[in-house]
C-alpha cells in the first residue's frame, strides 16, 4: 500500500531526525508540532531501532500505521541543523511537503560525504588533546595522539568490514593496548592507563549513557532504557578490550601499569579544553556558522565547572549544565540552529563517561588508574547534576 502524500514527509522527517542522533522525546516533539501544524491527527513512537507513525482521520473512525526498521543513529549536528530549517520553513508555509522531501533527501546525500584526513586528524588530536585534559606527560600526549589515528583506521575499516564494525569497539581498545604496551617498553614515562584511556575516548558512551538518562526522566521508557543497557554494553566491549590487551601483555612482556608522575604545566592542562572542543566540529560535522559558537559553549561548560569547583562535583556539574542550556538558547537565537546543538557540544565536556571507564578498571585491576576518590559516587553525582540541570531549565520540553 502506498504511503498517503500528506503522510510522506512527516514519515521521512522522523527517518532524518533519527539518523542524525535526535533523543527519542524530542524526535516526538518534532513530528507532533508538525503534524499539529498542518492539521493532520497522528502519535508517534520512536526507539533505538524502529520508528512507528500512526495517522488518524478528522473522525478517529480510520487510521494508517506505518512502521519502520531503522538502525541506531549517530550524532550528526550539521544534518540535523539542516532538517530543522527545512521543517520550519514547512512551518511557515514558505515550501510544501514536496519541496521538503526534496530538500531533505539532498541533505541525507550530504551527510554521506567524509573527508577522512579532517577526521583522522580529529580523531589523533582528540586523543591528545584529552590525554592533556588527564594531566599526563608530553610523551603520553603524543603516544595517545598516534593510537588516536590508529582508532580511526579501524573505524575506516569497520565501514569496509562487516566483521570489524561488530567488532569496533573491543578491537579498538585491543590494538590500542597492546601497541601502547609495547611502546612502553622503549618509552617507561609513558602512562599507559590514561593513554589508553585517551586513544579510546571518542567511543566512551559518556553522552550515551546521559542522553539515555534524559529520555528515562522524560518518561521515554522504552527507548531510554534500551540506551542505557547499549551505552552499558559498549563500556564494557571497550574495557574487555583493554583488559584482554592487559592480559596478553604479560605473557611476553614485562609491563609496568603504574600511574607516572606528571611533569606538564598547569596551563597546558587548559589548553586542552579548546583542542578537544575544536576536535569535536568535524566528528559531529557541524556546520560553519555554528563553529566558533560551539567551541564557546564547551569552553564555558567546562569553565563553569571549575571555577565551582570548590562547592564540590554536583553542584558544579549542576550548575555547568544549567548554563549550558541558558547559553545555547542564547547562541540558537544567533544562529536560527537548534538548540540541541549547542547543548550536545556542552553537555560532553559534563558527562561522566570516562570516569566510569576508571571506575570499572579499579573494581577489576585492583588499583586505580588515576589518584582520585570514590569514581562511582562522581559518575552519579555528575549525571544527576546534568540530567537534574537539563530538567530545571525546561530542557525536556523543547525541540
Amino acid at each position: 500500500m502506498k504511503t498517503p502524500k500528506q503522510y510522506q514527509f512527516i514519515i521521512q522527517l522522523g527517518r532524518a531526525l533519527h539518523i542524525y542522533g535526535v533523543p527519542s522525546y524530542k524526535i516526538q516533539i518534532y513530528l507532533s508540532e508538525v503534524a499539529k501544524t498542518k492539521g493532520i491527527r497522528g502519535s508517534f513512537m520512536d526507539t533505538p531501532t524502529w520508528i512507528n507513525y500512526v495517522f488518524y482521520s478528522e473522525n478517529e473512525d480510520q487510521s494508517y500505521n506505518h512502521i519502520e526498521s531503522v538502525s541506531p543513529g549517530g550524532l550528526n549536528l550539521g544534518a540535523l541543523s539542516r532538517s530543522v530549517e527545512i521543517t520550519d520553513q514547512v512551518l511557515d508555509d514558505k515550501i510544501d511537503f514536496d519541496e521538503a522531501s526534496l530538500q531533505l533527501r539532498m541533505v541525507y546525500k550530504q551527510s554521506k560525504k567524509v573527508n577522512h584526513l579532517i577526521l583522522s586528524l580529529a580523531f589523533a588530536l582528540g586523543a591528545g588533546s584529552f590525554s592533556l585534559l588527564l594531566g599526563t606527560n608530553w610523551i603520553s600526549c603524543f603516544v595517545a595522539s598516534l593510537m588516536g589515528f590508529v582508532v580511526y583506521s579501524l573505524t575506516y575499516l569497520g565501514e569496509k568490514s562487516k566483521f570489524v564494525n561488530n567488532t569496533l569497539e573491543a578491537l579498538a581498545a585491543f590494538v590500542v593496548t597492546i601497541l601502547i604496551g609495547l611502546l612502553s617498553l622503549s618509552l617507561p614515562d609513558l602512562n599507559i592507563p590514561l593513554t589508553i584511556l585517551s586513544a579510546i575516548i571518542i567511543f566512551i558512551p559518556g553522552l550515551a549513557i546521559t542522553t539515555a538518562l534524559e529520555e528515562i526522566t522524560y518518561k521515554s521508557l522504552v527507548s531510554g532504557s534500551a540506551k542505557l543497557f547499549d551505552a552499558a554494553v559498549s563500556l564494557f566491549k571497550q574495557f574487555f578490550g583493554t583488559i584482554l590487551g592487559l592480559s596478553v601483555l604479560p605473557l611476553f612482556f614485562d609491563i609496568n601499569i603504574n600511574s607516572v608522575v606528571s611533569d606538564m604545566p598547569i596551563w597546558s592542562k587548559y589548553l586542552g579544553i579548546p583542542l578537544l572542543a575544536v576536535c569535536l566540529l568535524p566528528i559531529f560535522q557541524v556546520r560553519r556558522k555554528d563553529m566558533i559558537y560551539g567551541i564557546l559553549t564547551c569552553i564555558i561548560s567546562y569553565s563553569v565547572t571549575i571555577l565551582l569547583s570548590f562547592s564540590g562535583i554536583l553542584i558544579s556539574t549542576f550548575i555547568g549544565s544549567i548554563t549550558v542550556v541558558l547559553i545555547s538558547h542564547l547562541f540558537s537565537y544567533i544562529t536560527r540552529s537548534p538548540r540541541h546543538v549547542f547543548i550536545t557540544q556542552g553537555i560532553i565536556m559534563l558527562v561522566p563517561g570516562s570516569k566510569a571507564f576508571m571506575g570499572i578498571s579499579t573494581v577489576f585491576l585492583g588499583s586505580p588508574i588515576e589518584s582520585a576518590g570514590n569514581l562511582g559516587s562522581q559518575v552519579a553525582y555528575i549525571l544527576m547534576g546534568v540530567v537534574g540541570g537539563l530538567l530545571f531549565t525546561g530542557s525536556f520540553n523543547t525541540k
